[in-house]
């Protein structure tokens, strides 16, 4: 295994510089476009320095409380030995696939390999069902097997902070030979080169274009390609159907209304699938502060620049 580095202890901006030479095990699914949450033009921003990760929230944080429990009562159930690993590990050929792995583990046979430590809400327990795990966990857990050159690993899970659960996965070849052709294609071609990936309608994408074009040049115009305005007409037509489909939204709902009446909820086989709950908002009223007290308005208006992008 080669060690690109040794992360104990290490401080957080550190720990960024090192995340930005290379793609990590929780980038190679975004990469991979299989990651609900993040995309490709997400990662690709962060690796060229122009967005910081966002600090962790509650969840993830939480997770990271968790992880060496996790990771006790796995060995408590296996018999296997777990190993924390304070290093950040290198492909030996792809110097840009890094792996930061929860812990090793060693088995009877004295194989090594990987073992990840999660957490889930009661509310992702479905994803966990059977023998299914999340797709962007079970990428993740390939590229460290690529990474570190080993042949198996395991996932512990708490879900909803009471039930336990690890999952054996092997090595898979066929998915590790498309992962690397995808990375390799995404840092040597976007990354190294300073191009964004394809965009997508992600809002990491608009974040990207926001920042490369924050503002117009007055009375500028462009010519389109006969190519590039069919763009526009494919624009105009997805426009239409999503009118349609939000009218239909709106009629489903009203007649869904009506049937609720006053009841909060509408249950089918004693399972409630829709609620019509009453909440209240308290907001500034802009318009009235504007007009009795424009002092104090102007006092506190904050101006923002943004650009408006409008179909004719």
């Amino acid at each position: 295994m080669n060690v690109a580095a040794v992360t104990k202890g290490i401080e957080r901006s550190d720990w960024l510089k090192l995340r930005q030479k290379g793609i990590g095990g929780s980038d190679a699914s975004a990469v991979a476009g299989l990651n609900r949450y993040k995309s490709p033009v997400s990662v690709f921003m962060e690796k060229t320095g122009q967005v910081q990760p966002e600090e962790a929230g509650e969840a993830a944080y939480w997770g990271s409380q968790l992880e060496d429990l996790v990771a006790k009562e796995f060995a408590a159930r296996t018999g296997l030995r777990v190993q924390r690993s304070n290093k950040m590990y290198m492909h030996p050929e792809y110097p840009w696939m890094l792996g930061n792995v929860d812990r090793l583990i060693t088995d009877q046979n004295k194989r090594r390999g990987v073992l990840e430590c999660k957490t889930a809400s009661a509310y992702k327990a479905d994803e966990w069902k059977g023998d299914q795990v999340p797709d962007e966990y079970a990428i993740q857990l390939q590229h460290y097997l690529a990474v570190l050159g080993m042949d198996y690993g395991f996932f512990a899970v708490l879900i909803g902070g009471n039930r336990f659960e690890f999952r054996y996965v092997e090595r898979n070849p066929g998915i590790i030979d498309s992962l690397i052709k995808i990375e390799k294609e995404f840092w040597t071609e976007n990354v190294l080169k300073g191009i964004p990936p394809a965009l997508d309608g992600s809002q990491a994408s608009t974040d990207l274009l926001n920042k490369l074009y924050p503002e117009s040049k007055p009375a500028s115009e462009l010519e389109l390609t006969a190519v590039q305005a069919e763009l526009v007409e494919s624009l105009r037509a997805a426009k239409e159907d999503a009118k349609t489909a939000e009218e239909l939204v709106k009629a489903l709902e009203n007649e869904l209304k009506s049937i609720i009446g006053e009841n909060e909820a509408a249950l089918f086989k004693g399972d409630p699938v829709v609620t019509w709950k009453s909440t209240s908002t308290t907001r500034l009223d802009t318009s009235r502060l504007k007009k009795e007290h424009p002092k104090l308005y102007q006092e506190y208006a904050v101006t923002t620049n943004s650009r408006r992008f409008v179909v004719k």
